[in-house]
């Protein structure tokens, strides 16, 4: 059966580069999922969730934002930023949500772009939160 090629690169890293069987990613209109001989595809990357499946396990990625290009098997994806589930540090997420949502609160008087980029902030934020929740969830371990 045939893989995908998955790499997605960060200013910072690389945070995975492996053959796959599937991706689901976060993208402008909604999601969507590649399997191998999708027809080539670009799209914008948006702040949620990539799941990446392979005969093994499901893997779990918190993602910031980005591009997304797909063509003869190999799925690029250039994003903001990228955590593995398992990297993401609950308790720092959830205090780095906070903290932006009181910056949100006390800006009131700010520019558009400030606006955005808080609001990005505290969406990125949750999203960490969720999915680390989701994989602890799913790793067997419960939360309360």
């Amino acid at each position: 059966m045939k893989k995908i090629k998955f790499k997605i690169i960060t200013p910072e890293r690389i945070v995975f580069d492996q053959e796959i069987d599937q991706a689901t990613l976060p993208v402008e209109n909604g999601q969507v999922t590649i399997l191998p001989n999708h027809r080539s595809y670009i799209a914008s990357l948006k702040a949620g969730e990539i799941m990446l499946r392979d005969k093994r396990e499901e893997i779990y990625m918190a993602v910031s934002g980005g591009f997304i290009e797909f063509d003869n098997n190999s799925l690029n994806v250039l994003a903001d930023t990228a955590e593995r589930a398992e990297e993401i540090d609950e308790k720092r997420a959830d205090e780095a949500r906070v903290r932006a949502e009181e910056l949100k609160k006390q800006k009131l008087d700010t520019s558009e772009e400030e606006y955005a980029r808080i609001s990005a902030l505290i969406e990125k934020e949750i999203n960490r939160v969720k999915i680390a929740k989701k994989h602890r969830t799913h790793s067997g371990i419960k939360i309360n």
